[in-house]
C-alpha cells in the first residue's frame, strides 16, 4: 500500500472513532391528539423552553412528533410506537386523553404532560408537591376557571338566562370534569345551561343552527383540543348566528370571537419545555412537582361586541389585558 493511500485510510478510521465515541443525541417524543399546524406557537414556546435548559432541537436533542389529527382512538398506538423508539423524555400534550394513553404506554419512560384538570383526581399522579412514578407535567386553570366565564358572560349580559356549553363527547372524562364545575356555578348565578355536543366539522355547523332554537343567550366553549384547532371556525360561526361566546385562548378572540378568557397557552407550554430539559440533564419525574401555569388572560373583540349589539361595561374593559378593535 502506498504511503499516501495508507495516511488517508487511517484519517478515516480515526474520524469514524470519534464519531462512535460521541455520545448519542437524546430523543424527545412528542404526542398530541391534534394537528401540527395547529401547534405553531405552542412548539416556538415548547422550543424555548428547551433552550433555556440547554436543548437545541437539531443540534444536540431530536424530537420525533406524533400528531392523532384530532382522533383521540389513534393516540395509544401513536404512544406505543414512541415507547417502542425508546424516547427519553415523551410530552404528551393537548389534554386528558394524551396524557392517559402516555400513562398507558409506558411506566418507566418519564413523561410530562400539559392538562387542564386535577392530575390527581385523574389517576396520572399520586400527589401534586411529589408525584412519584414516571410522570409529571404542568396544569392550566382552563376547566377551573371554566365558572369565571360565566361570570363574564354575566357582565357582558346582565339578563342572560341560558346558557349553551359545546363539549366534544369523544373526550368523555375531560368534558365531565368541565361540566361538574361549571353546572352548579350556573345554579348559583340563575343560569340554566343546554349542552351541545360536536366532534367534528358538521357537528359544528349543526351546533350553531340549533343555538336559536334552545333559545340560549350566550355560548361556552370547553376546553377541548378539537375545539382549540377550531378557533377561526368557531369564531367566524359565532359572528354568523350572532352567538355572544367565550372561549379560553386568545386565538379565538383574535379571530373574532367575543371574549376569551384562560390560561396563557406559551407559558404553560414553555414550563413544559423547561420540565423535558431538566429530566434531560438527570432530573427524575416523581421529585419534580406538577407546576400550575398561573398567567390567566381576558381578551375583549370590542369590534365583535359592537356587530352583536353588546355594551361592555367599562369594569370590564379595565380588567381585560387586551381589547382587539
Amino acid at each position: 500500500m502506498r504511503r499516501r493511500e495508507f495516511i488517508t485510510l487511517l484519517g478515516g478510521v480515526t474520524a469514524f472513532a470519534a464519531r462512535a465515541q460521541q455520545p448519542a443525541v437524546p430523543v424527545i417524543g412528542f404526542l398530541s391528539n391534534a394537528s401540527a399546524d395547529a401547534y405553531e406557537v405552542r412548539l416556538r414556546a415548547f422550543r424555548q423552553g428547551l433552550a433555556e435548559r440547554g436543548f437545541v432541537e437539531g443540534q444536540n436533542v431530536a424530537i420525533e412528533y406524533r400528531w392523532a389529527d384530532g382522533s383521540n382512538d389513534r393516540l395509544a398506538s401513536l404512544a406505543a410506537d414512541l415507547v417502542g423508539r425508546k424516547v427519553s423524555v415523551l410530552i404528551s400534550a393537548g389534554g386528558t386523553p394524551s396524557a392517559l394513553a402516555a400513562k398507558a404506554a409506558t411506566s418507566t419512560i418519564p413523561v410530562v404532560f400539559t392538562l387542564g384538570a386535577n392530575p390527581v383526581t385523574l389517576g396520572l399522579v399520586s400527589r401534586l408537591n411529589q408525584p412519584g412514578g414516571n410522570l409529571t407535567g404542568i396544569t392550566n386553570q382552563n376547566v377551573e376557571i371554566g365558572p369565571k366565564r360565566l361570570e363574564v358572560l354575566r357582565e357582558l349580559l346582565p339578563a342572560a338566562k341560558t346558557i349553551a356549553i359545546l363539549v366534544n363527547p369523544t373526550s368523555q372524562s375531560a368534558s365531565d370534569l368541565f361540566l361538574q364545575d361549571i353546572i352548579p356555578a350556573a345554579r348559583s348565578l340563575g343560569m340554566q345551561l343546554k349542552v351541545l355536543p360536536a366532534s367534528t366539522d358538521s357537528d359544528l355547523d349543526s351546533a350553531f343552527s340549533s343555538f336559536a332554537q334552545l333559545h340560549a343567550d350566550a355560548l361556552v366553549v370547553s376546553p377541548d383540543v378539537f375545539l382549540n384547532t377550531r378557533s377561526e371556525k368557531l369564531a367566524e360561526l359565532s359572528l354568523r348566528h350572532r352567538t355572544p361566546s367565550i372561549y379560553q385562548y386568545r386565538k379565538f378572540a383574535a379571530a373574532g370571537g367575543l371574549v376569551s378568557y384562560g390560561s396563557d397557552e406559551t407559558e404553560v407550554y414553555r414550563l413544559v419545555g423547561i420540565y423535558a430539559g431538566r429530566i434531560l440533564k438527570g432530573d427524575k419525574p416523581g421529585d419534580l412537582p406538577v407546576q400550575q401555569a398561573t398567567k390567566v388572560e381576558l381578551i375583549i373583540n370590542l369590534k365583535t361586541a359592537k356587530a352583536l349589539g353588546i355594551n361592555v361595561p367599562l369594569s370590564l374593559l379595565g380588567r381585560a389585558d387586551e381589547v382587539i378593535e
